[in-house]
């Protein structure tokens, strides 16, 4: 899952929201079919997927748009050159949605804090009763783990989520390993940086706040989060993803990966599909487990935008609020969940995710305006880069908004 700090999506006011001369239609490409509505006031932005699936032949994508809380673009789209059967997704079909899945651990942590459960300054040992071997982890706050500042550093010692035959050799423990081997594993070794002192994007954390869920609750992780914040807003389909294509949830689509390894799921040393069994998508969970559809997404940042649906506009506030290290070389910052940036008077929140086999990007404008898009595939060839897509649907422009609401549709 990567870290998307670097972009200027937010420097100024995107050129989608300034009105301007309408997009010119492109033809449509006779190898991406397409499925749902696209209003021709929005034309840019279907040509952008068009284009964008067309170029890195993508076999599914979805793309919603939302503005003001309605709903006015929903679409599925499948490159589809014939050589193999290619079913179109569907605009509810379920994508893996990878570490979009923070902002949604991040808002139940903040639901605990706003119904007096659960302190941000708790310190996350004592949650969830941890001898550490480093004693500094003491000064790991909630707070810090939903900004990255835990003190955990990949780059150094490596992110725990992709080490399962690490842990299970360690630990003597078999295939598949659990978040409790995880967080033993992680415990006895040292932190890599001072709690509060750094910024660095960290899986681990996550997996850390979505256990703190658990024992606060005194839920199941997905189960608090679905009726406490999903349900409220009518979102039904998200759940959690599991690994194998044979357990794959109705409707999800099928992901696209060049490579392949060793299963981390049993000791049989099968090689696979890296996105069924390369990694152990249940251990992603609260940082990257989620199923949505770019509908569903679109539909869950009225949790930010309508204040009282599921949190309250000081809830809110402190989720995205600046952390004790300040703002990056970029102007921007990150709260719980989201990267942030203050722009034209708004604060602009993004995020993107990505797995082998997955890419996904959501974004909080101003002007009411959010979008989502998910693909089935990340880049792995070096040569057409994913993170492009906040550039290209920035410069889309519109001249006049639709005004249907495709929400009822859909929920």
């Amino acid at each position: 899952m990567t870290d998307l700090s670097r972009r200027a999506l937010l420097l100024g006011a995107p050129a989608a929201l300034i009105a301007g001369r309408p997009a010119q239609a492109a033809p449509l490409d006779p190898f991406v079919a397409t499925a749902g509505t696209a209003p021709s006031q929005l034309a840019g932005y279907d040509n952008v997927l068009k284009k964008f699936v067309l170029d890195r032949k993508i076999r599914a994508a979805q793309l919603a748009v939302m503005k003001n809380g309605k709903i006015l673009l929903a679409r599925g789209y499948a490159y589809n050159d014939y050589s193999r059967a290619t079913p179109t997704p569907s605009p509810t079909s379920l994508f893996r949605i990878a570490s979009l899945s923070k902002n949604i651990t991040s808002a139940a942590v903040m639901r605990l804090v706003q119904d007096g459960e659960l302190s941000l300054s708790a310190k996350v040992t004592q949650v969830l009763g941890l001898t550490p071997a480093d004693t500094r982890m003491e000064q790991v706050t909630v707070l810090r783990l939903m900004q990255h500042l835990g003190g955990f550093d990949r780059d150094v010692s490596k992110d725990p989520l992709f080490l399962d035959r690490t842990i299970s050799a360690t630990l003597g423990v078999p295939l598949p390993i659990e978040h409790d081997d995880i967080i033993r594993y992680v415990t006895a070794r040292p932190l890599d940086h001072d709690p509060g002192t750094k910024m660095v994007y960290c899986n681990y954390g996550y997996l850390l706040l979505g256990r703190v869920i658990e024992k606060v609750s005194g839920q199941p992780y997905e189960t608090y989060v679905r009726t406490k914040l999903l349900e409220p807003l009518g979102i039904t389909r998200m759940r959690l993803g599991r690994s194998l294509r044979s357990e794959a949830a109705p409707g999800e689509v099928i992901y696209d990966s060049q490579y392949t390894g060793t299963t981390v799921l049993d000791a049989s040393g099968t090689v696979v599909p890296y996105p069924y069994g390369g990694f152990n998508m249940v251990n992603q969970g609260s940082g990257g487990g989620w199923l949505g559809s770019a509908v569903d997404l679109v539909r869950w940042t009225l949790a930010f935008d309508q204040p009282g649906t599921v949190l309250s506009s000081t809830s809110i506030a402190r989720l995205v609020a600046k952390p004790e290290t300040g703002v990056n070389e970029y102007g921007s910052w990150y709260g719980g969940g989201w990267w942030c940036r203050q722009v034209t008077g708004h604060l602009n929140t993004w995020h993107n995710g990505s797995l082998p086999g997955t890419f996904t990007y959501l974004a909080r404008l101003q002007n009411g305006f959010s979008y989502a898009v998910l693909f089935n595939r990340r880049e792995e060839t070096g040569s057409l880069d994913y993170d492009t897509i906040d550039d290209d649907m920035n410069k889309v422009t519109v001249s006049s908004w639709p005004t249907t609401d495709l929400t009822s549709k859909y929920f």
